[in-house]
């Protein structure tokens, strides 16, 4: 029996996005096969990473040398106060393929465009870099990147789990690794207006997020909620966390794949 394509959604959320790179270690070593990849903001790096065909172990390398200083840079564009431009930079040097076209697992990249609010999937041809800078563009700090046209910002904005774009590539059992649904329990109560405003935020953004549970089939979700989205230097932290996350679902997406029409979400979902 042909067993059914597998897809794997990553949600955006900064640091916390290191946590894929444990439930991709797990997949890995339980030989969970990857048909397809989506990702938003920093799960386009992790996502566009793994379609372009690299193991944990290289990815793990790659996201050691990664910090905020290689990251970002100054704009000069009235549009955000910084520039994502270095990211492109550091992942052209470091990433096998930089073409759509080139790799060797189906990917989409989530932008929103800033004009009309639409999700915009970047995916099929097209430059790979370019597309993970617009993922990532977090409006208001990195200006905005300019694609056919348009002005992308960062995918979060309307697909933070990006199960609906991986599914229409082709998955029919779809895996999502929500890195923001576990919250954020690191400020406490806020006792400031800046505090109220950014764990404001952080309760839109993962309200939001578990908007999109819905279209997977699985949803892993790693229990980092003690840990910042700017905290880079704890990468093994947020991987540990998402290794146990992901061995705490494996007997479950094992069992989809030897009983396929266990599935729980309909073939051809909108």
């Amino acid at each position: 029996m042909t067993r059914k394509k597998i897809g794997l959604a990553l949600s955006g959320g900064a640091a916390r996005g290191f946590a894929h790179l444990g439930v991709y270690k797990a997949l890995q070593e339980h030989n969970i096969p990857i048909d397809f990849v989506s990702g938003t903001s920093a799960g386009s790096l992790v996502g566009a990473s793994i379609a372009a065909g690299l193991n944990y172990e290289q990815i793990y390398e790659i996201s050691k040398k990664i910090s905020w200083f290689r990251m970002t840079g100054f704009s000069y564009s009235p549009k955000g106060l910084l520039s994502n431009a270095s990211m492109g930079n550091f992942f052209r040097q470091h990433l096998p393929v930089d073409k759509f076209e080139d790799l060797p697992i189906p990917f989409a990249a989530i932008a929103c465009d800033l004009e009309t609010g639409n999700e915009v999937v970047l995916k099929e041809k097209g430059d790979v870099i370019q597309a993970i800078r617009a993922s990532c563009a977090i409006p208001g700090v990195f200006a905005p990147i300019e694609h056919e046209g348009k002005m992308l910002i960062d995918g979060g904005v309307v697909a933070a789990v990006p199960t609906k774009a991986v599914r229409k590539l082709g998955a029919e059992i779809v895996i999502a690794v929500d890195v923001l649904a576990c919250g954020a329990t690191y400020w406490g109560t806020p006792s400031t207006l800046l505090g109220v405003f950014f764990q404001s935020a952080l309760m839109l953004l993962r309200a939001a997020s578990k908007a999109h549970h819905y279209r997977a089939d699985v949803v892993i979700s790693p229990e980092i909620s003690h840990l910042r989205p700017d905290e880079i230097s704890k990468i093994d932290e947020f991987i540990k966390a998402g290794e146990q996350a992901a061995l705490e679902k494996i007997d479950e997406i094992k069992q989809l794949i030897a009983n396929p029409d266990s599935s729980m979400v309909a073939d051809g979902l909108s």
